[in-house]
């Protein structure tokens, strides 16, 4: 068993093998929760470099907008194919259902954004055999991988 090296966080929420892990070999196919269409908001300029780097990105929000030129889902249940890993751009108090319905639906890891931590999340998540990331952020995290 390899011993993680984490950069934050009590629980290892944040290892660094894990986040490499997630955005070198999960796959390319990342649902946004929380994207939409609105600039301003954090999770569109982070689905623009997902996809600078190679990642598939499929908005999820309520309004189930195109953004970046992706069809858009009211919920990763309507997503009619397989997800890699679910990005969650809600607030803590929401994450955990978002990261139980990542479960449900078979993806195979899940990141929260951020000042995003529910480690009661953390734990089912990764008790169901999913990785996990909390309180870190992708488009910071690709550009370091080299």
């Amino acid at each position: 068993m390899s011993v993680e090296t984490t950069t934050t966080g009590p629980t290892g929420y944040s290892a660094s093998e894990t986040v490499r892990r997630i955005l070198t070999s999960t796959g390319d196919t990342w649902a946004v929760v929380g994207l939409s269409s609105n600039r301003a908001r954090a999770a569109y300029g982070v689905a623009a470099v997902l996809q600078r780097f190679g990642k598939r990105i499929v908005p999820v929000h309520p309004k189930a907008e195109t953004v970046h030129g992706e069809r858009g889902y009211a919920s990763l249940a309507d997503i009619p194919f397989p997800v890699d890993v679910v990005d969650v751009f809600v607030n803590s108090e929401l994450a955990g259902g978002i990261a139980d319905e990542a479960v449900a639906i078979g993806a195979k890891a899940v990141w929260f954004q951020l000042d995003v931590v529910d480690d009661d999340a953390f734990a089912r998540t990764r008790a169901a055999g999913l990785d996990m990331v909390m309180d870190r952020c992708p488009a910071i995290e690709i550009p370091r991988l080299g």
